[in-house]
This record gives C-alpha cells, sequence and structure tokens, in this order.
C-alpha cells in the first residue's frame, strides 16, 4: 500500500504568487509522493468578531478537518506551539510515517485565526513551523516546500545542500 499525502489548508490560497509556488512544490512533490490540496475550509468571521465568535469558527473549521478523515489516517497539524524539528528531524518523521503502513498522511495548516483544538487534540504530531507567525497562506506554502525539502534529503538530492 502506497502513503497517500492530502495537504490541508483551511484558508484558499487566494494570492496568486502563492497558488505558484504551491503549484510548483506540489509538483516537485509528486514524483516522490502522491499529494493533493484541500483548501478552503474556513468560517467567515467579521473582522470585529468578538474572542468567543472566533473560537466558534475555530470549533467548525476543526469539525471539517476532522471530517474529511478515516480511521486509517495520519494526522499531523502545525501549530506554533508544537514540536519544534529542523528539516533534518522532519525528513526522518517523513520516512518512518511514509513506513507506518497507514493510507494517508494529512498535514494541516490553520487559518488566519490559528487551528482549533479539536484538530490538535486529534493529532497524532503537532510541528512548529517556528515562533514567529505566518499568514496562513504563506505557511502553507512552507510546510509544502519543507515536504519537498524532506524528500530531497531521504533521496540525498543537492537541493538541501
Amino acid at each position: 500500500m502506497s502513503l497517500n499525502i492530502r495537504l490541508i489548508s483551511v484558508g484558499k490560497i487566494r494570492e496568486k504568487h502563492f497558488r505558484n509556488g504551491m503549484d510548483e512544490y506540489l509538483k516537485r512533490i509528486r514524483p516522490y509522493m502522491p499529494i493533493s490540496l484541500v483548501e478552503g475550509l474556513e468560517v467567515k468571521t467579521s473582522p470585529r468578531a468578538r474572542q468567543s465568535e472566533l473560537e466558534e469558527a475555530r470549533r467548525k473549521e476543526g469539525e471539517r478537518i476532522l471530517a474529511l478523515l478515516k480511521g486509517d489516517e495520519i494526522l499531523v497539524a502545525f501549530d506554533s506551539r508544537g514540536q519544534r524539528l529542523t528539516s533534518e528531524e522532519l525528513a526522518a518523521l517523513v520516512a518512518c510515517l511514509v513506513q507506518s503502513g497507514k493510507a494517508r498522511l494529512n498535514l494541516v495548516v490553520g487559518g488566519s485565526t490559528g487551528l482549533s483544538g479539536l484538530v490538535t487534540q486529534q493529532a497524532d504530531h503537532i510541528i512548529s513551523l517556528s515562533p514567529l507567525t505566518f499568514p496562513h497562506q504563506m505557511a502553507v506554502l512552507i510546510v509544502a516546500e519543507q515536504l519537498y525539502r524532506a524528500f530531497t534529503i531521504l533521496k540525498s538530492h543537492p537541493y538541501h545542500k
């Protein structure tokens, strides 16, 4: 059984430069592993939304994400409070996950208000990209680039050097 990868972006990749970057990295990853992008699971909120409204939106987004998953899948959430890994450590984790025998690896990046606790509670791994805050479109692009980098590290491709 071959592992499939699904990159889940709560928000849509709207800006052209991020879309072009995503398309490029998805194309680069496909020779290593089948990958798809799911986006646009966000719940619209007012710019002046109260904290309780934002929490409710995140909860609904979390439910949408979890509804995509089946029992034979791995869930990796990207959250600033997660484990910090080097690119080499991420590559080693990817290698283990590929060998897991599971059907799919889901990589989830939250929207502009963050990621639902429902998702992080269900996650098999929680990884931090950085202690910095990134726009969600950029974070999704960084995840795609780091996934490509992980495969090149595993295959001793010169991209990482």
